[in-house]
């Protein structure tokens, strides 16, 4: 290849890449500055810029309050907060156990484990609903925690699974050696090891239970008290109302604030999230 079609490569590349940037980037920054533009000025030109005197940020104000954000927001920290730290503990500790210790139901279990990966879990919605009435977790919080626990744990195993095999089995002898029992060596000297891996799975579990809203409607969308639902269900809730009545503003400020937090975790932790996916596709 002459250098003549290398640079037209490159530039190529970089164009069509930076095509695909504009097409990702730019709704969500024309998103950001129409939350502070009143409906009027949304109506009159969609893609204009908020006057400089003008911004209107009682949007959040009323999205916050009136729409009833802060409470979802509050219900959305804790339920992924709880569920994160469950899929992590739990799914560290089953890993570890399939990939370090010998039983003839061994690789059944995991391969069991896996299934939750290749089988919808909403084709189990319906069983699932019906379960979770029966013992009264049905518009709770409690119950959407142990849900989305359950769904995660697969990931977080298949993930894990791979890091807990890459060790080398000789830290955990030595570790034996120096005194520590079965769980000290997992917790002191094993689990560190596997920080990527743990990473990995907290980052990608937080992004899927902060957006998710398929379960939260089923298993929360009866709640009149609006105790248990989630910012999803709320962002639902403030789309259909501004079908009826002008609150696009409103609506918009309400996208950003459930934006927010995992564009923030993204930038802050981009770099454990490229060193955990590459390291899970070299150790996995």
């Amino acid at each position: 290849m002459t250098t003549t079609d290398g640079k037209f490569s490159r530039a190529l590349i970089f164009t069509a890449l930076l095509g695909y940037a504009v097409w990702v980037i730019f709704p969500m920054v024309w998103i950001a500055y129409s939350s502070l533009k009143a409906d009027a000025e949304i109506f009159r030109d969609a893609f204009a810029l908020p006057a400089a005197g003008e911004l209107h940020t009682e949007n959040y104000t009323q999205a916050w309050h009136e729409a009833r954000f802060g409470d979802y927001f509050a219900n959305s920290v804790l339920v992924t907060a709880a569920s994160v730290t469950l899929i992590v503990g739990l799914g560290a500790m089953a890993a570890y156990a399939l990939a370090r210790f010998y039983h003839p139901a061994g690789r059944a279990v995991f391969w069991l484990f896996l299934a939750g990966l290749m089988i919808p879990a909403q084709l189990a919605v319906i069983p699932m609903f019906f379960e979770m009435r029966a013992v009264g977790l049905l518009n709770s919080k409690l119950g959407l925690i142990l849900v989305y626990t359950a769904n995660g744990l697969p990931f977080a195993i298949f993930i894990l699974a791979g890091f807990f095999r890459s060790l080398p089995r000789s830290l955990y002898e030595a570790a034996v050696i120096d005194g520590c029992g079965e769980f000290a060596a997992f917790w002191r000297v094993l689990l560190p090891l596997a920080k990527p891996g743990l990473m990995t799975v907290a980052i990608f579990q937080f992004i899927g239970v902060w957006k998710e809203y398929f379960f939260a409607f089923m298993l929360t969308g009866g709640d009149t008290t609006h105790a248990a639902r989630t910012l999803p269900l709320g962002l639902a809730n403030l789309s259909i109302t501004a079908q009826f009545h002008t609150d696009y503003g409103m609506l918009f400020a309400g996208l950003v604030l459930v934006t927010l937090p995992i564009l923030a975790l993204y930038l802050l932790l981009q770099r454990q999230i490229v060193k955990g996916v590459s390291a899970g596709a070299l150790k996995g």
